[in-house]
């Protein structure tokens, strides 16, 4: 498999040369194509970026520029978003659980739009009732999903009255459902059950409650193609479009996509650092690994692409990262060739979960990133180390 370097006349063994490695590209045409992708298969949907898949401020400021809003959930995600002037009216909160600082602090910066999923969460914002309107998260477990989301989060459907009689006794404004299917689910039937199920309490309300509801969050979990099975995501969102597009008038629907539009826009490139033979197996050691930008292996289930610009006759190996720790392990039984100290592991698909979740183990820095054709007229350029 040859995956070609994003930076015309420049291959990756370029880009290590100059940039050094471990290294991680982002490529911003790609990123722009992911959000076009996903926004002409959903056209009746504002997309919200979910900033935890990749905070980073070219990402922010290409997706601004795009017309993307964004998804926040920590103080920290708002500090990027006020450091670059992304307007907060261009952004939801998203976290179900949240103290009383983050609620103040996302309220200075000018989001008024949060999400509750439980009676005590919505007990805090009844000293900010007349600043705040509020989507009710809802579980759909979701037993197809790499992750499933609503084991942690979510209200059950069958509590959602008293809920809302509640909310209503406190005189806060619940203005829509919000709900996730969960992380990779690749059965579109999900989506189109979970909004059914919204659309049908949405609609029930506008004959009980005298400030209706008018939003509906879908949230994200569009699946990518980590395993080189084919995503078609028009075709998968063709009947969760369908459902949208025949929803009750006035109903404004939004999502939070982040794997999605982040994923396939950057790629790792790694070096073999060292190696040994281990009962009669390779074991090559890279300069990256599963507490740096392989993280995600870990906390996000994800297996990414792995491919050896040398070539060569391959037999079972074992890629693994450079802590001293047993559990940096990338993979195990994969086929390469004979590799040798210097040469390179090229990782597509890293743009989610990678470097957000990366740590410092063992004081080993996090993986650099540099930004590539970061303005659309100046495309194959290297304009921004970050």
């Amino acid at each position: 498999m040859e995956l070609k370097s994003p930076v015309a006349g420049r291959d990756w063994q370029d880009l290590v040369a100059e940039f050094g490695s471990p290294l991680l590209v982002l490529d911003c045409n790609t990123l722009r194509q992911q959000y076009r992708k996903l926004q002409n298969a959903l056209p009746s949907v504002d997309l919200y970026f979910a900033i935890k898949a990749l905070p980073n401020e070219t990402v922010v400021n290409v997706l601004h520029k795009e017309g993307g809003n964004f998804d926040i959930a920590t103080q920290g995600e708002v500090n990027l978003l006020e450091k670059n002037h992304i307007s907060a009216k261009k952004t939801i909160h998203t976290h179900p659980i949240k103290s009383d600082i983050d609620i103040r602090s996302t309220l200075r910066f000018g989001c008024t739009t949060f999400v509750v999923d439980n009676e005590y969460e919505l007990e805090k914002f009844v000293r900010y009732k007349e600043r705040v309107g509020l989507l009710l998260r809802l579980s759909f477990p979701n037993p197809n999903a790499v992750v499933n989301l609503s084991k942690k989060f979510g209200l059950s459907v069958h509590n959602v009255q008293a809920f809302l009689a509640k909310a209503d006794n406190l005189g806060i404004h619940i203005k829509g459902l919000s709900f996730h299917v969960g992380s990779q689910s690749k059965l579109q039937q999900s989506h189109v059950d979970a909004i059914n199920k919204c659309l049908e309490i949405i609609t029930e309300s506008r004959t009980q409650r005298d400030v209706p509801m008018s939003v509906l969050d879908i949230g994200g979990g569009f699946p990518i193609d980590y395993d080189g099975t084919g995503i078609d995501i028009e075709e998968f969102c063709a009947p969760i479009n369908e459902v949208i597009e025949n929803r009750p008038k006035n109903i404004r629907v939004i999502a939070e996509p982040g794997r999605f539009i982040a994923a396939p826009a950057m790629t790792c490139l790694t070096s073999v650092i060292g190696k040994a033979i281990r009962d009669g197996t390779p074991w090559y050691y890279l300069d990256d690994g599963v507490y740096n930008s392989f993280s995600g292996q870990i906390f996000d289930h994800a297996i990414y692409p792995k491919i050896s610009v040398r070539k060569g006759h391959t037999q079972p190996s074992v890629l693994a990262g450079p802590t001293c720790d047993s559990i940096d392990v990338i993979s195990e039984n994969i086929e390469l060739p004979q590799l040798e100290i210097g040469d390179l592991i090229i990782a597509p698909m890293m743009g989610a979960y990678t470097s957000a979740t990366a740590t410092e183990f063992n004081s080993l820095p996090r993986t650099h990133i540099i930004a590539v054709n970061v303005k659309e007229s100046q495309d194959n350029q290297i304009t921004q180390l970050v």
